[in-house]
């Protein structure tokens, strides 16, 4: 038999995806599943969008590109962070992926020795745990409270800082909990990583679904970090696999260097259609979906507090609501594997985010229609109570 690599049994599990084998399986069997487990949007690409695919099928734009993508799409990803979100970028600091995650890979294996260590909050994105094992480093999380926002802060990375870190990765708006770091806890976590040489890497992904008051992307802080972002959220395209990563100039050539051999190149088709992800047309679209996911969250947020789901943090972003069940459960995976079998509900144990709120807490993503949220409430109301018999 095949002996797996010692890195397989010490990458984590993503639950998120174990739970969407279970929903699919259910959904097979003629369940009807709602899922709030995923952090798939319910929409798709706007109609433009779809319509550049055909065009650019069509006309056999689908050979290779070059590795850091073309040259249209990285100068429309520049305009559009200066733009929107008040940078200064050009676009020869943009980098063309295979998604967020051939963006993080990449940045993990371009920053990252073996033995050295990266902090992250506790709760985080459990993939990126993967992508740090993955270049031969580790992860120390640091717990994080709702006091916190469930974010780091220059006191806890200074406090955690060893010889063996060499930076930091965070993310605002984070997955699961929707929350953002401060512009100023932002500069303040900048200035003390820099003084002690190390780099943060920046995961904006879900920058474009912050609700609440102007935002600001963190190189309008620091150009020295290294920014991730992508098309699948904000810009509704999971499946296309096309994302982002912004990084200073000088650095560009080593990640051109890696991702030359590893990716060759980002799918060809998706980078011409996404172009047209920038058009008036398509933003309105993507403006008015964003409003539709503020409308679920605020709806979310009023009817798990009449349900006695405790949200300890508003969330300003993203489209996820990290909840306290201790009320019912003080046993996560057994309350989402319960709600599941008996209610066709998929919901996320805080077991994926780290161990801090690992049995008390649950991920709800509202990356569905409203219509399924209000029955998923419907259905919550009649389950809960059987909880507590």
């Amino acid at each position: 038999m095949l002996a797996a690599a010692s890195r397989i049994h010490q990458a984590v599990t993503f639950q998120a995806v174990e739970f969407a084998k279970q929903a699919q399986y259910l959904r097979e069997q003629g369940h009807d599943i709602i899922s709030l487990g995923i952090g798939e949007p319910d929409f798709t690409a706007p109609p433009i969008v779809i319509d550049t695919l055909h065009k650019v099928a069509s006309a056999g734009l689908s050979g290779y590109s070059p590795a850091l993508g073309i040259t249209p799409l990285r100068k429309h990803i520049a305009d559009y962070y200066n733009n929107t979100f008040g940078t200064n970028i050009c676009y020869e600091q943009i980098i063309i992926t295979t998604g967020a995650s051939g963006a993080l890979s990449l940045a993990c294996l371009s920053l990252l020795n073996p033995g050295d260590e990266i902090l992250m909050p506790d709760p985080y994105y459990p993939a990126n745990f993967n992508f740090i094992l993955a270049a031969g480093a580790s992860t120390r999380l640091i717990p994080c409270t709702p006091e916190e926002r469930y974010q780091l802060s220059a006191d806890k990375i200074a406090q955690h800082w060893d010889e063996k870190t060499k930076g930091v990765l965070i993310a605002s708006p984070s997955n699961p909990t929707g929350t953002s770091v401060t512009p100023d806890e932002l500069q303040k976590i900048f200035s003390l990583v820099k003084s002690k040489g190390g780099f943060v890497i920046l995961d904006e992904i879900y920058l474009g679904l912050s609700y609440d008051g102007a935002v600001q992307s963190g190189l309008v802080f620091d150009k020295d970090i290294i920014v991730i972002n992508s098309f699948s959220k904000f810009f509704n395209m999971t499946g296309w696999r096309l994302g982002w990563m912004i990084a200073p100039t000088y650095f560009v050539p080593h990640i051109e260097k890696l991702t030359s051999s590893l990716n060759i190149c980002p799918p060809t088709l998706a980078q011409h259609a996404a172009i047209a992800c920038f058009s008036d047309e398509a933003m309105a679209i993507y403006h008015e979906r964003k409003q539709a996911f503020k409308e679920r969250r605020d709806y979310l947020l009023k009817a798990l507090e009449h349900l006695k789901l405790v949200v300890p943090v508003k969330p300003d972003g993203a489209f996820y609501i990290y909840a306290d069940i201790s009320y019912y459960s003080h046993d996560s995976m057994d309350f989402c594997q319960r709600l599941l079998q008996e209610t066709g509900i998929a919901i996320i144990p805080g077991l994926d985010f780290g161990p801090t709120g690992a049995k008390q807490m649950i991920r709800i993503s509202y990356a569905t229609a409203i219509d399924r949220l209000k029955e998923a409430i419907a259905r919550l109301e009649i389950f809960l109570p059987t909880l507590l018999k």
